[in-house]
């Protein structure tokens, strides 16, 4: 996400000629779009995606738990 908001900065330095930008060339200023895109193809094929979307889930859940617990009175001794 990082790259490709640095990449829409630049672009826009890039078209509305801002600053040292404006004397770069334009592969120089799509590179961060090319390394999104890079990120993104290897994050979805080594599962790091999924990874990341599965831990955030078991978070969401264990904090339910845990509030239904609190909520209960109940409170879930942990080893």
């Amino acid at each position: 996400m990082y790259l490709l908001a640095i990449g829409i900065v630049l672009l826009l330095l890039k078209f509305l000629e801002i600053g040292p930008v404006a004397a770069w060339d334009w592969w120089v200023v799509l590179v961060p779009f090319a390394l999104a895109v890079a990120w993104w193809a290897w994050a979805d094929a080594s599962g790091y995606t999924r990874r990341k979307a599965m831990a955030r889930e078991d978070q969401r859940r264990q904090t339910r738990i845990d509030r239904s617990h609190a909520a209960l009175g109940t409170k879930r001794k942990r080893p």
